[in-house]
């Protein structure tokens, strides 16, 4: 695992995607397997699926499959750490930047950031919460999710899928 520290993981994305997911960056396990959201516990891929994104609950190897439903994975912060703690504010400011040339360039309806206090340290809105934002990201529609990884206590499977059913209800898929 500690060898898999700085890696990074390819994006899975298409031009215009229904839903762009963002995640705060790669864990190691993700790192290590080449998966987004791979580390067992991590409650992404069921929330996907209880939110109404996908038909089964895919396992993060079948990833691939997402354009196909009209979904993308990418990352604020490209380099894996063992915990999204050990990024910097400038890190997470530079990813924002990043993320929003992405989303010009793919064009994705909506962007939905998974975990809020990324969402307001990249983008400086300190006081923002959970749900749609105010402003849209180079004309796609923003919302933020909470941080599904199973360190999240304060967020059970069932509110994390309740969470990203809100969203899905949102898009009008």
């Amino acid at each position: 695992m500690a060898a898999a520290a700085d890696r990074t993981l390819p994006d899975i994305i298409a031009p215009g995607l229904d839903v762009l997911f963002v995640g705060i960056n790669p864990g190691l396990w993700s790192a290590a397997t080449g998966w987004h959201f791979a580390r067992p516990g991590n409650r992404f891929w069921p929330a996907l699926h209880r939110g109404g994104f996908t038909p089964r609950q895919l396992h993060p190897s079948e990833q691939d499959e997402l354009p196909g439903h009209g979904l993308g994975i990418t990352n604020m912060v490209a380099r894996a750490s063992a915990r999204d703690d050990e990024l910097t504010a400038a890190e997470l400011l530079a990813g924002a930047e990043i993320l929003t040339d992405k989303v010009r360039r793919y064009r994705p309806r909506w962007v939905a950031v998974v975990g809020v206090t990324a969402y307001r340290i990249g983008f400086a809105r300190p006081k923002a919460g959970f749900g749609p934002q105010p402003e849209p990201l180079r004309g796609a529609l923003l919302w933020v999710l909470p941080n599904p990884s199973g360190l999240n206590a304060h967020f059970t499977p069932a509110t994390l899928g309740a969470a990203f059913a809100e969203l899905h209800a949102a898009t009008g898929r």
